[in-house]
Formats: structure tokens, C-alpha cells, sequence
């Protein structure tokens, strides 16, 4: 039976991106009272993105009927090289920020405690603690957006490593000497599986196969959709996606044997491909983890929380 007596708390969560910052009051289990979302005008500079966290904070409060009281605290998710201890944006280039002390300028804007960390990370503990891995307490998540990210949950808390760095996971080379990154190495992970990667693979094929059904798009529309779609009545097609689920599997599966996570969540548009992607995937990484089937399977899951993922962390940084 519940206790009568209990109060029931509150938490803010932002997602700070670099177009939008994105907001919401939500409870410990994870229901959304409010939510709303306000443009970053990051040209602006660090002191004008900081007021319009405060007023997407005092919009949000309005729309609940709240004062800043009635929160506990505010945890945002901020792209980039994180301090979290000491609420410093050390790093940023999606904002072009550098040493950016982001918790204090908020807190005394809004008169509410904040607690940072990288983006990434609070989508990992947003997707753990309540969409497709919250059954779990040993949770990775992987984005595959125009690069590759993630996160790191350790018995239901985040892994953040060396001053809050977090974790490049797709910063790991799958490829001696392969393809350039956008790191200044090669062969990343994130050079073969970020939906970048595979709309380059695409192109790639087309051009070496004028007769390619995929011509039928247009090289200008190729999106990371165009070789799946094209999977089932064109080899080029057919060829792209086989080698992007070969690549990502390598990687997963590195990461698996590194890290023994119970799930390996996946995110990003690449996702919308459901069994086509996740089950060739779970296959590979199943087979070829360090001890096979003698050890414990991991489990390759799609993130269900879209765009709420990390207003949903950021606030869970608070519990």
C-alpha cells in the first residue's frame, strides 16, 4: 500500500541541443507532466543560451503550475566535453563553447540546483531507466546519427570515466588504415556505422553500378533508408547494408566483450529498419562474443524514447 504521507517529487530535464533546447518536469517514474522546447540561438553566445534555459524553466513551470520550489532539481544533457562535478562545459563544438561554467550561470538565473552531464550519456540513463533497457542495471547505448555516440550505465548508474569525459565508442578503430574519421584517425567505428558512413556507401555503389536501381532516388536524395530499401531487388543494395550490419556487428560485438552489458540499446533514424537491422545484429554479436553461447547472451534492442530520452536522463541525473 502506498504511503498517504509521501510527497510526491518532481524533476526538470533539458536536452540542450545545438538548434533546440528541449525541456520537461517529470516524476521518478518517469511520466512527463510538461514538456516544451525553445531555439538554442547558440550565435547568441553562452550567456544567451543560459537565458533561454531560464525561460523555457519558467514557461515550464507556468504550464504545470509550479514554482521553482516544487522541483527538486534540474539535470541537463549538454553536447560535448563535460565537468560534472563542477558544471563546466569544458569543450563544445556543436555550441562553440569553451570552459563555459553552464550549472552556476542557470542556477542563478532560476534559482534551481542543476547537474550536467554529456548529452549522450543522459540518453543512455534516460533509455535505461525507463525505455527498452529499464529491465536492466548493465546497459550501453549507441546513436547512430550523423556520428556515432553513446553512453555507459554500470549498475544502474552512469559511467562517465576521466573528468567526465564519458565514453567514444565510436571513436574505436574496427579497421587498421580504413576510412578517414572525423576524428583525425582511421577505421573508426564511426566512419562504417554512422548513418553518414552509410550514405557515403551508398553513393559509392551507385556510381560503380550505373545500373543500380537505387538511380531510380537520385544521388541527391540518398538518405540512410535509400540501400535498405532497395535491399530486396538490387545487389549493390544489397551489398551496402550487409557490409554496414557487418561493421556495426564488429563493433558491437567489441563492446560487448569489453564492457558484458546485459543490452546493447541502439538509437538513431537507422533504427526505424526494426528486425531487418536488430536481429542480423543480435546473431553476429551472440556468435562471436568471447565464449559464445557458454556465456551470457546480450540482448541488441531498439531505444524507444525518441526525443525524450534526454530530458528523461537529465532529470534521473537527480535520483
Amino acid at each position: 500500500m502506498k504511503n498517504i504521507t509521501e510527497v510526491q517529487k518532481y524533476y526538470l530535464g533539458i536536452d540542450l541541443g545545438g538548434t533546440f533546447i528541449k525541456g520537461g518536469i517529470v516524476d521518478r517514474l518517469g511520466n512527463v507532466i510538461v514538456k516544451d522546447k525553445v531555439p538554442t540561438q547558440s550565435e547568441g553566445g553562452s550567456d544567451a543560451v543560459a537565458q533561454n534555459i531560464a525561460k523555457l524553466t519558467k514557461a515550464l513551470l507556468k504550464k504545470a503550475g509550479m514554482q521553482a520550489s516544487d522541483v527538486v532539481g534540474m539535470g541537463m544533457g549538454v553536447p560535448g566535453m563535460i565537468d560534472s562535478e563542477a558544471g563546466e562545459v569544458i569543450y563544445s563544438g556543436n555550441l562553440n563553447w569553451e570552459h563555459f561554467f553552464i550549472a552556476e550561470a542557470v542556477e542563478k538565473l532560476t534559482d534551481i540546483k542543476v547537474k550536467i552531464a554529456n548529452d549522450a550519456n543522459v540518453a543512455a540513463l534516460g533509455e535505461t531507466k525507463f525505455g527498452c533497457g529499464k529491465q536492466f542495471n548493465n546497459t550501453v547505448l549507441i546513436t547512430l546519427g550523423t556520428g556515432v555516440g553513446g553512453g555507459i550505465i554500470v549498475d544502474g548508474k552512469l559511467f562517465e570515466g576521466n573528468r567526465s569525459a564519458g565514453a567514444e565508442m565510436g571513436h574505436s578503430v574496427i579497421v587498421a588504415g580504413g576510412e578517414p574519421c572525423s576524428c583525425g584517425r582511421k577505421g573508426c567505428l564511426e566512419a562504417y556505422a554512422s548513418a553518414t558512413a552509410l550514405i557515403r556507401d551508398t553513393k559509392r555503389a551507385m556510381q560503380n553500378n550505373k545500373n543500380s536501381l537505387m538511380w531510380q532516388v537520385g544521388e541527391q536524395n540518398v538518405t540512410g533508408k535509400t540501400a535498405f530499401d532497395y535491399y530486396d531487388s538490387d545487389q549493390s543494395a544489397k551489398a551496402v547494408v550487409d557490409n554496414y550490419i557487418e561493421k556495426l556487428a564488429v563493433g558491437l560485438t567489441n563492446i560487448a566483450n569489453e564492457f558484458r552489458p546485459e543490452a546493447i540499446m541502439l538509437g538513431g533514424g537507422v533504427c526505424a529498419q526494426g528486425d531487418r537491422l536488430i536481429l542480423p545484429l543480435r546473431e553476429f554479436v551472440n556468435k562471436e562474443i568471447f565464449g559464445g553461447n557458454r556465456g551470457p547472451k546480450v540482448e541488441i534492442l531498439t531505444a524507444t524514447l525518441g526525443n525524450d530520452a534526454g530530458l528523461l536522463g537529465a532529470a534521473a541525473l537527480w535520483f
